[in-house]
This record gives structure tokens, C-alpha cells and sequence, in this order.
């Protein structure tokens, strides 16, 4: 018979490896549902998967909206240090314009296009998406009168320096 000593060693193990399976089994199934976010100045330096589906974050440049067949319209998505074209075929948000934050999902195209399959805009005058925010920031383009989401770490810390 084995000691109790025995036992409770091999109880611990099995908790254990069930643990550490479902956790695996988790991360496993996340895999494919993760999307990251990532700036122009990213998507040039060529810090990404070109395989994998992101969500690409920044200002729709001045003039830069073409309205093409049917549904399709083409712009210019910048943070100010780089640009990247985009390319969407649908209905873009009413809220959506130039000089506006926005944030797309898709992937780059052979040519360097990102192909989004779907953009989202602001909601109101002071919107900006946070990682568009954090992404401005980090190229150094950041503006004192730019806000961030409501309800964001950024936007409380605004509210209380006002």
C-alpha cells in the first residue's frame, strides 16, 4: 500500500498535468482569434506577419480618399512618420473622414496595400482610438489637444489634469 505521503505526490501530479492541458488547450484555441494592433510606422519597418490578419491604427491623411467602383475606396492611413495605403470595399462608418483616428482590420496585400476588411471609426469630436493614441506617442506626433477613448487610462488622467 502505498504511503499517504505517495498519494497525495501523485494527486498533486495529475492536478497538475490537467492544468497545465487545459491551459494549452486555451491558448491553442486564442491562437487564431488573437489580432494585433499595429502602427504605419510598423507595418514600413516591416515588424510583422505579412501572413497573419491585424488591426492597423491611424489618421486618415488630407486628400487622400478615392472613391472607386461600386463600394471600393482607397486612402492613405498615417501616425504622421509613415503612410500606408488602404483599401476597403463596403460601407465606411458615417463618422468616417479625413484627418479622422480610425482603426482597420485586414492584412497587406503583396504590393505593401493593406486590404481591410472592416473600419472603425470615432464616435464623437474628441474620440481617438487608444491605440492610435499610444501609436501617435510613440512617433513623437502626438498633439497636446488629441484625446483618446472615454473610459481610457489616458483620458482619466486628462480629465484630471483639467
Amino acid at each position: 500500500m502505498p504511503s499517504r505521503r505517495r498519494q497525495r505526490l501523485l494527486l498533486l501530479a495529475t492536478v497538475v498535468l490537467l492544468l497545465g492541458g487545459s491551459v494549452a488547450m486555451a491558448l491553442t484555441a486564442l491562437r487564431d482569434n488573437v489580432v494585433f494592433f499595429i502602427s504605419p510606422s510598423e507595418v514600413a519597418a516591416g515588424t510583422f506577419d505579412p501572413d497573419q490578419r491585424f488591426r492597423l491604427g491611424g489618421l486618415v491623411a488630407q486628400g487622400s480618399v478615392e472613391r472607386g467602383d461600386g463600394a471600393q475606396v482607397r486612402f492613405i492611413l498615417t501616425d504622421r512618420a509613415q503612410s500606408v495605403p488602404v483599401v476597403y470595399t463596403g460601407l465606411l462608418p458615417d463618422l468616417f473622414r479625413e484627418g479622422q483616428g480610425i482603426v482597420a482590420h485586414g492584412t497587406v496585400d503583396a504590393g505593401g496595400t493593406f486590404v481591410a476588411d472592416e473600419v472603425l471609426a470615432k464616435h464623437d469630436e474628441e474620440y481617438m482610438p487608444p491605440e492610435v493614441a499610444e501609436a501617435l506617442k510613440r512617433s513623437g506626433h502626438w498633439e497636446a489637444g488629441d484625446t483618446v477613448a472615454s473610459g481610457s487610462r489616458a483620458d482619466e488622467a486628462q480629465k484630471a489634469d483639467r
